[in-house]
Protein backbone atom coordinates (compact mmCIF):
# COMPACT_ATOMS: atom_id res chain seq x y z
CA UNK A 1 0.00 0.00 0.00
CA UNK A 2 1.16 3.52 -0.72
CA UNK A 3 -0.14 7.07 -0.80
CA UNK A 4 -0.03 10.39 1.03
CA UNK A 5 -1.92 11.11 4.22
CA UNK A 6 -2.44 14.83 4.71
CA UNK A 7 -1.95 15.58 8.38
CA UNK A 8 -2.87 18.73 10.29
CA UNK A 9 0.21 18.65 12.51
CA UNK A 10 -0.56 19.37 16.16
CA UNK A 11 1.44 21.86 18.21
CA UNK A 12 4.18 20.35 20.34
CA UNK A 13 4.91 17.49 17.93
CA UNK A 14 7.96 17.28 15.70
CA UNK A 15 7.42 16.26 12.09
CA UNK A 16 9.19 13.00 12.93
CA UNK A 17 6.75 12.42 15.81
CA UNK A 18 3.91 12.61 13.30
CA UNK A 19 5.61 10.11 10.98
CA UNK A 20 6.16 7.71 13.88
CA UNK A 21 2.50 7.96 14.86
CA UNK A 22 1.29 7.39 11.29
CA UNK A 23 3.67 4.43 10.98
CA UNK A 24 2.09 2.90 14.08
CA UNK A 25 -1.46 3.56 12.89
CA UNK A 26 -1.00 2.18 9.37
CA UNK A 27 1.59 -0.53 10.16
CA UNK A 28 3.52 0.63 7.10
CA UNK A 29 7.28 0.73 7.68
CA UNK A 30 8.33 3.16 4.98
CA UNK A 31 7.09 6.59 6.07
CA UNK A 32 8.45 10.06 5.38
CA UNK A 33 7.31 13.67 5.22
CA UNK A 34 7.94 16.77 3.15
CA UNK A 35 8.38 20.29 4.45
CA UNK A 36 9.52 20.05 8.07
CA UNK A 37 7.50 22.07 10.59
CA UNK A 38 8.90 23.25 13.91
CA UNK A 39 7.35 21.62 17.00
CA UNK A 40 5.35 24.78 17.88
CA UNK A 41 3.90 25.02 14.36
CA UNK A 42 0.67 23.44 13.14
CA UNK A 43 -0.86 22.78 9.75
CA UNK A 44 -0.25 21.02 6.46
CA UNK A 45 2.22 18.14 6.71
CA UNK A 46 2.06 15.62 3.84
CA UNK A 47 3.11 12.17 5.11
CA UNK A 48 4.25 9.73 2.43
CA UNK A 49 3.79 5.99 2.85
CA UNK A 50 5.18 2.95 1.08
CA UNK A 51 6.43 3.51 -2.45
CA UNK A 52 5.17 7.10 -2.27
CA UNK A 53 8.23 7.97 -0.16
CA UNK A 54 10.20 7.85 -3.39
CA UNK A 55 8.45 11.06 -4.43
CA UNK A 56 9.87 13.22 -1.63
CA UNK A 57 13.16 14.04 -3.37
CA UNK A 58 11.37 14.79 -6.65
CA UNK A 59 8.75 17.20 -5.35
CA UNK A 60 8.50 20.54 -7.17
CA UNK A 61 9.57 23.63 -5.25
CA UNK A 62 6.10 25.11 -4.94
CA UNK A 63 4.43 27.88 -3.00
CA UNK A 64 3.83 27.61 0.73
CA UNK A 65 1.36 29.70 2.74
CA UNK A 66 1.41 30.54 6.41
CA UNK A 67 -0.62 32.38 9.02
CA UNK A 68 1.69 33.69 11.75
CA UNK A 69 1.30 35.63 15.01
CA UNK A 70 4.01 37.88 16.39
CA UNK A 71 4.83 40.22 19.24
CA UNK A 72 7.13 43.22 19.12
CA UNK A 73 9.52 44.49 21.77
CA UNK A 74 11.82 41.51 22.37
CA UNK A 75 13.85 38.84 20.59
CA UNK A 76 14.76 35.27 21.58
CA UNK A 77 17.54 32.86 20.72
CA UNK A 78 15.11 30.73 18.66
CA UNK A 79 13.31 33.75 17.11
CA UNK A 80 10.05 32.37 18.49
CA UNK A 81 8.22 32.36 21.82
CA UNK A 82 9.76 29.03 22.90
CA UNK A 83 13.24 30.53 23.25
CA UNK A 84 15.14 32.49 25.86
CA UNK A 85 14.84 36.28 25.68
CA UNK A 86 18.05 37.89 24.40
CA UNK A 87 17.06 41.52 23.98
CA UNK A 88 14.25 43.90 24.80
CA UNK A 89 13.26 47.10 23.06
CA UNK A 90 11.38 50.00 24.60
CA UNK A 91 10.27 51.32 21.22
CA UNK A 92 6.68 50.78 20.12
CA UNK A 93 5.42 50.57 16.54
CA UNK A 94 2.31 51.73 14.76
CA UNK A 95 0.34 49.72 12.25
CA UNK A 96 1.41 52.15 9.54
CA UNK A 97 5.09 51.50 10.38
CA UNK A 98 4.65 47.77 9.81
CA UNK A 99 2.62 48.11 6.63
CA UNK A 100 5.18 50.50 5.17
CA UNK A 101 8.02 48.07 5.91
CA UNK A 102 6.31 44.96 4.54
CA UNK A 103 6.55 46.01 0.90
CA UNK A 104 10.35 45.81 1.19
CA UNK A 105 10.13 42.07 1.85
CA UNK A 106 8.18 41.16 -1.29
CA UNK A 107 10.18 39.51 -4.07
CA UNK A 108 13.51 37.70 -3.98
CA UNK A 109 15.39 38.49 -0.79
CA UNK A 110 18.33 37.06 1.16
CA UNK A 111 17.64 35.39 4.48
CA UNK A 112 20.14 34.16 7.03
CA UNK A 113 19.11 30.71 8.32
CA UNK A 114 18.59 30.80 12.10
CA UNK A 115 20.88 28.82 14.37
CA UNK A 116 17.87 26.82 15.55
CA UNK A 117 17.23 25.19 12.17
CA UNK A 118 17.86 21.90 10.39
CA UNK A 119 20.31 23.48 7.94
CA UNK A 120 23.66 21.66 7.82
CA UNK A 121 26.99 23.46 8.07
CA UNK A 122 30.04 21.24 7.59
CA UNK A 123 27.78 18.21 7.97
CA UNK A 124 26.33 19.28 11.31
CA UNK A 125 22.77 20.44 12.01
CA UNK A 126 22.65 24.05 13.19
CA UNK A 127 20.18 23.24 15.97
CA UNK A 128 22.63 20.67 17.41
CA UNK A 129 25.30 23.35 17.57
CA UNK A 130 22.88 25.93 18.99
CA UNK A 131 21.85 23.59 21.81
CA UNK A 132 25.50 23.38 22.83
CA UNK A 133 25.74 27.14 22.88
CA UNK A 134 27.77 27.33 19.68
CA UNK A 135 27.16 29.82 16.89
CA UNK A 136 28.75 29.42 13.47
CA UNK A 137 28.91 31.51 10.34
CA UNK A 138 26.02 30.85 7.95
CA UNK A 139 25.66 31.83 4.32
CA UNK A 140 22.54 33.83 3.41
CA UNK A 141 20.06 32.02 1.19
CA UNK A 142 17.87 33.47 -1.52
CA UNK A 143 14.15 32.99 -0.94
CA UNK A 144 11.09 34.60 -2.47
CA UNK A 145 8.14 36.22 -0.75
CA UNK A 146 5.20 36.24 -3.15
CA UNK A 147 2.95 38.22 -0.84
CA UNK A 148 2.88 39.32 2.79
CA UNK A 149 -0.04 41.01 4.51
CA UNK A 150 -0.64 42.36 7.99
CA UNK A 151 -3.95 40.80 8.99
CA UNK A 152 -4.32 42.60 12.33
CA UNK A 153 -2.29 44.60 14.83
CA UNK A 154 -2.89 45.87 18.35
CA UNK A 155 -0.81 48.94 19.10
CA UNK A 156 -1.57 48.57 22.80
CA UNK A 157 -0.33 44.97 22.96
CA UNK A 158 2.24 45.35 20.17
CA UNK A 159 1.08 42.08 18.68
CA UNK A 160 -0.49 41.05 15.41
CA UNK A 161 -0.77 38.58 12.58
CA UNK A 162 0.73 38.04 9.15
CA UNK A 163 -0.42 36.11 6.11
CA UNK A 164 2.56 35.00 4.02
CA UNK A 165 2.92 33.28 0.66
CA UNK A 166 6.51 32.25 -0.01
CA UNK A 167 8.98 29.85 -1.57
CA UNK A 168 10.43 26.70 -0.08
CA UNK A 169 13.13 27.32 2.52
CA UNK A 170 11.59 30.47 4.00
CA UNK A 171 11.82 30.84 7.77
CA UNK A 172 8.81 32.85 8.95
CA UNK A 173 10.34 33.45 12.39
CA UNK A 174 13.40 34.96 10.73
CA UNK A 175 11.13 37.08 8.54
CA UNK A 176 9.45 38.42 11.70
CA UNK A 177 12.81 39.04 13.36
CA UNK A 178 13.98 40.96 10.29
CA UNK A 179 10.70 42.90 10.16
CA UNK A 180 11.02 43.96 13.78
CA UNK A 181 14.56 45.24 13.25
CA UNK A 182 13.60 47.05 10.06
CA UNK A 183 10.98 49.12 11.90
CA UNK A 184 13.43 49.91 14.69
CA UNK A 185 12.35 47.43 17.34
CA UNK A 186 12.46 43.66 17.85
CA UNK A 187 10.03 40.92 16.82
CA UNK A 188 9.29 37.37 17.91
CA UNK A 189 6.97 34.78 16.36
CA UNK A 190 4.33 33.49 18.79
CA UNK A 191 2.29 31.13 16.56
CA UNK A 192 2.65 29.56 13.12
CA UNK A 193 0.19 27.63 10.99
CA UNK A 194 0.93 26.32 7.49
CA UNK A 195 -2.21 26.48 5.39
CA UNK A 196 -0.86 25.32 2.01
CA UNK A 197 2.02 23.11 0.90
CA UNK A 198 2.82 20.83 -2.08
CA UNK A 199 -0.51 21.79 -3.65
CA UNK A 200 -2.54 20.75 -0.60
CA UNK A 201 -4.86 23.08 1.33
CA UNK A 202 -5.33 22.82 5.10
CA UNK A 203 -9.02 22.00 4.47
CA UNK A 204 -7.94 18.60 3.10
CA UNK A 205 -5.90 17.67 6.17
CA UNK A 206 -6.98 15.41 9.03
CA UNK A 207 -5.98 15.51 12.67
CA UNK A 208 -3.92 12.65 14.09
CA UNK A 209 -6.93 11.63 16.19
CA UNK A 210 -9.18 11.45 13.10
CA UNK A 211 -6.63 9.29 11.29
CA UNK A 212 -6.23 7.00 14.30
CA UNK A 213 -10.01 6.61 14.61
CA UNK A 214 -10.54 5.69 10.94
CA UNK A 215 -11.56 2.10 10.29
CA UNK A 216 -9.17 2.06 7.32
CA UNK A 217 -6.62 4.89 7.67
CA UNK A 218 -5.31 4.31 4.15
CA UNK A 219 -8.75 5.19 2.79
CA UNK A 220 -7.85 8.76 3.77
CA UNK A 221 -4.70 8.76 1.63
CA UNK A 222 -4.46 10.64 -1.65
CA UNK A 223 -2.52 9.15 -4.59
CA UNK A 224 1.14 10.08 -4.95
CA UNK A 225 0.59 11.69 -8.36
CA UNK A 226 -1.38 14.44 -6.59
CA UNK A 227 1.97 16.15 -5.91
CA UNK A 228 2.86 16.33 -9.58
CA UNK A 229 -0.27 17.82 -11.12
CA UNK A 230 1.74 20.71 -12.56
CA UNK A 231 3.92 18.36 -14.62
CA UNK A 232 3.26 17.38 -18.22
CA UNK A 233 1.51 14.07 -18.89
CA UNK A 234 2.33 11.10 -21.10
CA UNK A 235 -0.21 8.40 -21.92
CA UNK A 236 0.93 5.00 -23.13
CA UNK A 237 -0.87 2.31 -25.07
CA UNK A 238 -1.06 -1.19 -23.57
CA UNK A 239 1.91 -2.32 -25.67
CA UNK A 240 3.94 0.76 -24.77
CA UNK A 241 3.13 0.30 -21.09
CA UNK A 242 4.44 -3.25 -21.16
CA UNK A 243 7.71 -2.11 -22.72
CA UNK A 244 8.00 0.83 -20.31
CA UNK A 245 7.54 -1.45 -17.29
CA UNK A 246 10.29 -3.69 -18.68
CA UNK A 247 12.76 -0.82 -18.92
CA UNK A 248 12.51 -0.14 -22.64
CA UNK A 249 13.22 3.49 -23.57
CA UNK A 250 10.42 4.71 -25.80
CA UNK A 251 10.46 7.19 -28.68
CA UNK A 252 8.69 10.38 -27.43
CA UNK A 253 7.35 10.98 -30.93
CA UNK A 254 5.29 7.80 -30.67
CA UNK A 255 3.57 8.52 -27.33
CA UNK A 256 0.79 10.94 -26.41
CA UNK A 257 2.23 13.98 -24.62
CA UNK A 258 0.22 16.75 -22.97
CA UNK A 259 2.01 19.84 -21.69
CA UNK A 260 5.72 20.41 -21.30
CA UNK A 261 7.97 20.09 -18.25
CA UNK A 262 11.31 18.75 -17.10
CA UNK A 263 9.64 15.61 -15.72
CA UNK A 264 6.45 13.99 -16.98
CA UNK A 265 3.75 11.94 -15.29
CA UNK A 266 3.42 8.66 -17.16
CA UNK A 267 0.11 6.79 -17.30
CA UNK A 268 -0.89 3.45 -18.76
CA UNK A 269 -3.51 1.34 -17.02
CA UNK A 270 -2.54 3.34 -13.89
CA UNK A 271 -0.07 6.00 -12.81
CA UNK A 272 3.30 4.44 -13.59
CA UNK A 273 5.79 7.05 -12.48
CA UNK A 274 7.87 9.99 -13.62
CA UNK A 275 9.99 10.09 -16.72
CA UNK A 276 12.20 12.53 -18.58
CA UNK A 277 13.04 12.99 -22.23
CA UNK A 278 16.79 12.74 -22.78
CA UNK A 279 18.57 12.49 -26.15
CA UNK A 280 15.33 11.69 -27.92
CA UNK A 281 14.34 8.90 -25.52
CA UNK A 282 11.68 8.63 -22.84
CA UNK A 283 13.56 7.47 -19.75
CA UNK A 284 12.07 6.36 -16.47
CA UNK A 285 13.06 8.60 -13.58
CA UNK A 286 11.05 6.98 -10.79
CA UNK A 287 8.50 4.16 -10.85
CA UNK A 288 5.48 4.17 -8.58
CA UNK A 289 3.59 1.10 -9.70
CA UNK A 290 3.07 -1.57 -7.08
CA UNK A 291 5.20 -4.66 -7.65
Amino acid sequence: MSGIILVDKPAGWTSFDVCAKIRGITRIKRVGHSGTLDPMATGVLPVFLGRATGAIDLLPDGEKRYEARFRLGFSTDTQDITGEILEKSGKTARRSDIEAALSGFVGKISQLPPMYSAVRVNGRRLYDLARRGEEVERAPREIEIYSIKLTDFSEDEQSGGLSVSCSKGTYIRTLIDDLGRRIGTLGTMTELRRTYSQGFEISRCRSVDEIAAAEDPMSLAVPVESCFEGFGRIDLSAAQEKMFRNGVRLDPRRVKISGKSELYRVYGSEFLGLAEIVDGELRLKKSFWEI
